[in-house]
């Protein structure tokens, strides 16, 4: 047995928690097919650029990326109107929170953020041997107020998920504007942008506006979602360059591959592909809380592709129910919300079969 000791900070630490893969659940109960509904991905795919953009690198794999991203760079600045030096890439957009982390948090060093929220936040500041300092959830959104009375001295990053993961709640443009506005100067914002795409609930702040104007501010989006580029892991990070510079310093070399570069700077150009598939969401999204509501359940107002349920008993057993019938959702534990669903929304038909399988356990008397 090895006997070499690992830093302090991960003896707290576990693993992030991947159950069984659904393609191996398919084989071993013989499910004709599996509905995906568990990790927040575009149900429509991808878009036909990417895929061609995609389909084309793969005939220059066994040659290294080009570590400058130029290519994916240029399309971002065009996209957003704002400077290549403003963008920094990653193997998705946790990376980026990583490489965040890596540059700024010290030991000792304070990270505000929200007790039910993306747990990489909390994971990647532990690493660093930075302290979380974790604001609940007020009515199931970041609670603002209470975020800005845990600010110190010895704070140095704070991070807001804006539509929050897992509650697919938002700040409001104005109240996040004051906030940005209200905050020490030597304190980082980092909003997380994941899901902005999908936010029908009135205008959201503009990257660029709050960049020119907010040096401490840094957005992050992905290529994960609404693109549909999961399987590539292509995020970034909006940013003023003296701080994208120093997540240069701790990056890897060839931290993105070729294909996912390629395919993600592609999909930038395809407007079409993401407005339709933010309107099949917002519809699909209006369709399935009125239906759970409808069963008597309790659903967080969502801006984003994904409803998060409230359940009276077990969210685990309603998690593995579900999978018996082929239906892979994610069963939360969350503070404050002891027993929730996270429901990535589907096609019409994968959500009615998830409404359906979820109607017969109710049923059954469990919740």
């Amino acid at each position: 047995m090895a006997t070499i000791k690992a830093r302090d900070e991960l003896v707290s630490l576990l693993p992030y928690p991947l159950g069984p893969p659904p393609e191996t659940m398919q084989t071993k109960l013989g499910f004709s097919r599996i509905i995906r509904m568990g990790d927040n991905e575009n149900p429509y795919g991808a878009s036909p650029f990417a895929l061609e953009a995609a389909k084309k690198e793969l005939e220059s794999v066994s040659r290294y990326p080009d570590g400058t991203y130029s290519r994916l760079y240029n399309a971002l600045g065009e996209f957003h109107g704002l400077p290549e030096g403003f963008f920094i890439v990653g193997n998705g957009s946790d990376e980026v929170i990583r490489l965040l982390t890596r540059a700024f948090i010290g030991h000792g060093d304070e990270a505000v953020m929200a007790s039910c929220t993306f747990p990489r936040y909390k994971t990647n500041v532990l690493i660093e041997g930075g302290i979380p300092v974790e604001v609940p959830l007020a009515n199931g959104a970041h609670d603002l107020e209470g975020m800005m009375a845990q600010i110190g001295r010895k704070t140095k990053m704070v991070f807001v998920c804006n539509p929050n993961n897992p509650t697919g709640t938002i700040v409001e443009k104005n109240a996040l504007a004051q906030f940005i506005s209200d905050m020490p100067k030597n304190v980082m914002i980092v909003v997380d942008e994941a899901y902005v795409e999908y936010v029908t609930l009135g205008e959201m702040n503009d990257a660029k506006t709050i960049l020119e104007k907010q040096p401490n501010v840094v957005i992050l989006r992905t290529f994960s979602k609404i693109h549909g580029l999961a399987g590539l892991r292509i995020g970034y990070g909006m940013m003023a360059p003296e701080i994208a510079g120093e997540l240069r310093k701790v990056k890897d070399v060839f931290n993105v591959n070729r294909v996912g570069a390629a395919a993600a700077a592609a999909s930038l150009a395809d407007k079409a592909f993401i407005a339709e598939s933010a309107e099949k969401n917002c519809l699909e999204r209006e369709y399935v809380a009125n239906c759970l509501a409808g069963m008597g359940f309790t659903v967080l107002p969502s801006e984003a592709n994904f409803l998060f349920v409230l359940l009276k008993e077990s969210s685990l057993a309603a998690e593995a129910s579900l999978a018996e019938k082929g239906i892979f959702v994610k069963g939360l534990a969350a503070p404050g919300y002891p027993n929730a669903l996270r429901v990535a929304l589907g096609c019409r038909e994968e959500n009615d079969a998830f409404l359906k399988a979820l109607r017969s356990f109710a049923a059954e008397g469990v919740v």
